[in-house]
């Protein structure tokens, strides 16, 4: 984002658009909305150029991303309601860089073809500019609107959630609702990618770094196989959608769901455990990575009981200790000690440990001393002996680069991330990565004295080292923990809200409390005092047994 510089001679208020023109600004990438006083606004809304402060919002941004999705979103809807009027399209879940889509109902349709035909007319309704409008008024008359489209699942969370006059977004005659707002117009949409896949499509979008492309598909298959077990899961309980969960709230039956949904955790944990047993003669070094807030650290522990129960103990070091000394640590792009690069480790010392671990030989291991910022040795040492396992968690821990001395027979790598399993509707995603954010703005708060804000001002940064240091190697896992729980958002909601709102209007971290605040107000808020002490959730919200 940049920061407009103000021309004199202006009009008192203005469009963002018109503006955008009348500076003649020649942008790094397609500017799709504006900061306006640390609000985000579209293109089409007013602003007085003397007065506001404004940052214009293009594709390298998060919030400018979104809002090219979200525009991408009806797009699609609009070409499949025009090739296939029987069909709608159901937006499952992201995939890599790109978003899993499908046919509600299915429909009987070869995806090859189909694929071909909706981005060709897509293409065509760019191609058109043609724009996209706003309707606006009052709930009932939007509710009626919303069914006579086939959008009951909108519908009824209009009717529950949202209150005054309401706003959907127009073309032609097809209407929908979004939650947050769109593009001006089709033209704006000239990059994407649209490619079959498994029962349905991928949507490819552009690249952060250069959005003048999309971002390459690459086959997930593992993560692919998870969300399409959370999928059968979900179905199965009856739940298609965030009002189906708020109505299990309202119904008295929030306490069912939860056990239901801590089950399925520990059944996984068990599965995994039990491959981990089975082969612990051949393979006892176990590697557990995940992004940020993922929960890898409860999951690790609730792995070492399991472990336990089957007779095997596990031992564990931490890779803090491996750091190099402060002064050999890289630094980033500006110039700042980068603590999350793989090469901030002594990769030959780690290695040389692990493999005499794993030989049964005694290790002293180090310790780093995070005040002197130097490794320090304490006489600590180390022994594997038989059914041992030695369980190491960390952000790299899937990355080749890290045990490249250890060959792939002596080890297991388990890939942890909280992956989403319903949306708000067909069109409106809930993303796993503002899970995690509403996870650490509760931890933070609660265990680290962090505002909300602090947290929000990390998090793009925090983003960056996951593209870079985690997501490229989640298909060498051997296993993948879906950390999310079903349930959760209505507990984080408690905690958050408080939080988000004490950002004020005059913080740079406003609009994104704002869009959070939003986000959480389709949530009926649920109690966590019936939420397990050893839940992956109690990581976040306090009361876990294992620590704080």
């Amino acid at each position: 984002m940049a920061q407009a510089e103000l021309k004199q001679g202006l009009a008192t208020t203005i469009t963002v658009a018109d503006y955008l023109k009348q500076q003649h600004i020649i942008p790094r990438s397609p500017i799709v909305a504006a900061k306006v006083n640390n609000l985000l606004k579209p293109l089409t809304a007013e602003i007085d150029p003397e007065q506001d402060k404004i940052e214009f919002v293009d594709l390298t941004s998060d919030e400018g991303l979104r809002i090219y999705r979200r525009s991408l979103y009806f797009l699609l809807t609009i070409a499949a309601k025009q090739l296939f009027p029987e069909c709608q399209i159901s937006i499952e879940h992201s995939l890599g860089a790109g978003v899993y889509c499908e046919f509600r109902p299915a429909c009987p349709l070869d995806l090859e073809d189909a694929a071909l035909a909706l981005e060709k007319r897509m293409r065509e309704l760019v191609a058109a500019d043609l724009p996209f409008t706003t309707w606006k008024g009052s709930k009932k008359d939007a509710y009626q609107i919303l069914l006579q489209q086939g959008h009951t699942d909108k519908a009824r969370i209009l009717r529950n959630r949202v209150r005054g006059e309401v706003e959907l977004a127009r073309f032609g005659e097809i209407y929908d609702y979004f939650t947050g707002f769109l593009v001006p117009s089709t033209g704006y949409l000239t990059v994407f990618g649209l490619r079959p896949y498994l029962e349905g499509f991928v949507l490819q979008l552009p690249d952060k770094q250069n959005p003048f492309q999309v971002v390459p598909f690459y086959e997930q298959k593992k993560l692919a196989l998870v969300y399409d077990e959370s999928k059968d899961w979900i179905r199965n309980l009856d739940l298609h959608n965030v009002e189906d969960i708020n109505k299990i709230i309202g119904s008295g039956q929030f306490a069912d769901l939860v056990l239901v949904a801590e089950a399925r955790h520990e059944k996984k944990i068990s599965e995994i455990a039990e491959a981990i047993s089975a082969c612990c003669e051949q393979a006892q070094l176990v590697l557990v990575a995940g992004p940020s807030s993922s929960g890898k650290t409860t999951f690790t522990q609730r792995l070492r009981i399991q472990l336990l129960a089957s007779g095997i103990k596990p031992l564990a070091i931490s890779l803090d200790d491996y750091f190099v000394n402060r002064e050999d640590t890289p630094k980033d792009e500006n110039g700042n000690y980068d603590f999350e690069s793989i090469d901030a480790l002594d990769l030959p010392l780690f290695n040389q440990h692990l493999v005499q671990l794993l030989a049964g030989e005694e290790v002293e291991i180090p310790r780093f001393n995070f005040v002197t910022g130097r490794r320090e040795w304490t006489g600590n040492k180390l022994q594997l002996k038989p059914r041992q396992v030695l369980i190491i968690e960390g952000i790299h821990g899937l990355n080749e680069r890290l045990t490249a001395q250890v060959p792939s027979s002596q080890k297991i790598k388990i890939y942890v991330s909280a992956l989403t399993h319903v949306n708000i509707d067909k069109t409106n995603q809930i993303h796993s990565s503002d899970i995690r954010l509403l996870r650490r703005i509760c931890r933070d708060a609660q265990f680290r004295g962090s505002p909300a804000a602090r947290t929000i001002a990390m998090w793009p940064a925090v983003r960056r080292g996951e593209e870079r240091n985690i997501f490229p190697f989640q298909e060498e896992a051997d296993f993948v923990f879906n950390s999310g729980l079903v349930y959760e958002l209505a507990v984080l909601k408690n905690l958050a809200e408080p939080l988000l709102k004490q950002i004020t209007p005059d913080q740079a971290e406003y609009s994104e409390a704002v869009r959070l605040l939003e986000f959480l107000r389709y949530f009926l808020a649920a109690p966590a005092d019936v939420v397990p002490n050893n839940s992956v959730l109690r990581e976040f919200i306090g009361g876990c047994c294992f620590y704080h």
